[in-house]
């Protein structure tokens, strides 16, 4: 059949949720369509095999050179397949503060505040740890305590706290500040998707349709209304997929832009110069970027607590992935950013402004270059980034990336805060607790030169994989959504997924995401019931 009453158009984090919650009680067909496969994969599912993930589940994007970065061009993962980035992320389950949702609600998004946001997430989340007034015990994500962390990642939160930073068990509590053990999405040891937690249940059960290896080219839009899309599947074959009631569009903040920019929907000027006729001129489509610009310092040691080149290949290693295969237990469970913590630069803030992810193992350019020996690495990054940029169409071609700017670090004030999160890091790392493994820092790290570190970090600092806000929620006629995630300008159009944020989170954007798309389920139904 390809019709439908709902069509859902990528099947990532938000998508996920929105289409497996629709499917629900038998009131609507509904359609996934998501253009990568089923990752349903070993390398996908088990957690420490993240570093070996199959490229066709990645998009492994680029950035137009950055002047912010000394024109390099940065790198930005995507997922790609049903669970998105939550298919090849490290798993780590953070929320961001009550501050931003908030604060999100005083920029005009009306039923977005933290006490909006918050039943949402306890719905989505089955945390092993229960229910109580910030959890969800029984929703389909499964969070779970981290049970085999390395020494060295309990050896930085002890660090930390020789300095007097407080220890903190639960990130997504009542308080973020401090630093502990993430908790993981993961269910008895193995990685917990998007898709495994709402879309894999739905298709057994015959309730969701889902149409993989869909390019989808562009929405059909008839008479001032999204009526279908039109994808293309393998050889090239093009198809119609009609929706009778609503689209919802959850391709991602590159995606969804991406998207309806091809469907003629964006900036006039922009849509022409591509040869596209405009169907709708909205120059907020693919406007306001943001992510989490993020430096990592990387430290080599002769220590085994970390892991290292030496473990790959050995009888140690192939025991790990053994026992992982059989009892889904041990070394392979590792999520790698196991510890971390977050920090106000100013104690003045509503809110923790950096946020680090150590990784006991040494990291360079996202793990695509090798390093010999054993060591550790630790992230860095600014969550409330004042920069912006922007996603544009490379072509009229749906199969070639868009144009990808985050203009990361133009504005001055981002470096600022780098600067001092940077040097926070480096003081946990002169701390006792990891002070006695002899680190030798890879860059040598210049702390007392202002100018030299930022010539550092502008040298070597890229994404840390949360780009939002292309196409923002809000309340005025020129943004793209309103409250309840309808386009505004078109009937039957919804977007759903971390683009309609008005401000970056600050923390990581999968679970954010899922809230999302678990939002836009409930918007949708009401609508269409009434």
């Amino acid at each position: 059949m390809d019709e439908f009453d709902i069509i859902v158009i990528g099947g990532g984090s938000a998508g996920s949720a929105a289409a497996g919650r629709l499917s629900e009680g038998g009131k609507f067909s509904v359609c996934l369509i998501e253009a990568g496969g089923n990752n349903n994969r070993i390398r996908v599912k088990t957690p420490g095999f993240m570093p070996f993930i199959p490229n066709s589940s990645n998009y492994r994007y680029d950035t137009v050179p950055q002047k912010g970065l000394n024109g390099r061009i940065g790198y930005q993962p995507r997922g790609k397949g049903l669970g998105g980035s939550s298919a090849i992320n490290a798993m780590v389950y953070i929320r961001g503060t009550a501050y931003d949702y908030d604060q999100w609600a005083a920029l005009g998004c009306d039923g977005w505040s933290y006490d909006d946001v918050l039943p949402y997430f306890k719905k989505s989340e089955g945390n092993e740890r229960g229910a109580d007034a910030f959890h969800g015990g029984k929703g389909p994500l499964s969070v779970m305590d981290q049970r085999w962390p390395q020494p060295g990642s309990l050896a930085f939160i002890d660090a930390a706290t020789e300095l007097q930073m407080p220890r903190n068990n639960d990130f997504n509590g009542a308080a973020q500040e401090g630093f502990g053990l993430y908790q993981v999405t993961q269910k008895a040891g193995e990685r917990w998707s998007a898709s495994r937690a709402y879309v894999e249940p739905a298709v057994a059960a015959g309730r969701l349709a889902t149409i993989t290896g869909a390019l989808t080219e562009k929405i059909i839009v008839e008479d001032g209304r999204a009526t279908g899309v039109v994808i293309r599947q393998s050889f090239g074959r093009r198809r119609t997929i009609k929706a009778r009631a609503a689209v919802i569009l959850s391709a991602g903040a590159f995606g969804s832009p991406q998207i309806l920019q091809l469907s003629g929907i964006g900036p006039a000027e922009h849509l022409r110069a591509m040869g596209i006729n405009v169907v709708q001129d909205k120059p907020a489509v693919g406007a306001d970027l943001q992510d989490h610009i993020d430096y990592v310092s990387s430290f080599e040691t002769g220590s085994t607590d970390f892991f290292g080149d030496s473990m790959a290949g050995n009888w140690a290693m192939v025991k790990a992935i053994i026992e992982h295969r059989f009892k889904r237990t041990g070394v392979m469970t590792t999520c790698f950013a196991e510890s971390g913590g977050f920090w106000k630069t100013d104690p003045s803030l509503p809110a923790p402004d950096v946020q680090y992810h150590f990784v006991p193992a040494m990291l360079e350019d996202h793990g695509r270059s090798k390093v010999k020996g054993h060591g550790y690495s630790c992230h860095a990054c600014v969550l409330r980034p004042y920069s912006r940029g922007s996603v544009r169409l490379s072509s009229s071609d749906a199969t070639n990336a868009p144009s990808i700017d985050p203009g990361f670090l133009t504005d001055d004030r981002d470096i600022e805060t780098l600067k001092a999160g940077v040097r926070l890091m480096h003081r946990i790392f002169a701390a006792p607790a990891l002070a006695a493994y002899g680190g030798k820092d890879r860059f040598d790290t210049p702390l007392d030169d202002d100018a030299a570190l930022e010539t550092l970090i502008r040298n070597r600092a890229d994404t840390v994989y949360h780009p939002v806000g292309t196409c923002r929620m809000g309340p005025n006629a020129d943004d793209v959504v309103d409250t309840r995630l309808k386009y505004r300008g078109l009937d039957g159009l919804y977007v759903a997924d971390a683009s309609i944020m008005p401000r970056l989170v600050s923390g990581n954007t999968n679970a954010p995401s899922m809230m999302i798309g678990e939002r836009a389920a409930d918007f949708v139904r009401a609508d269409l019931v009434h």
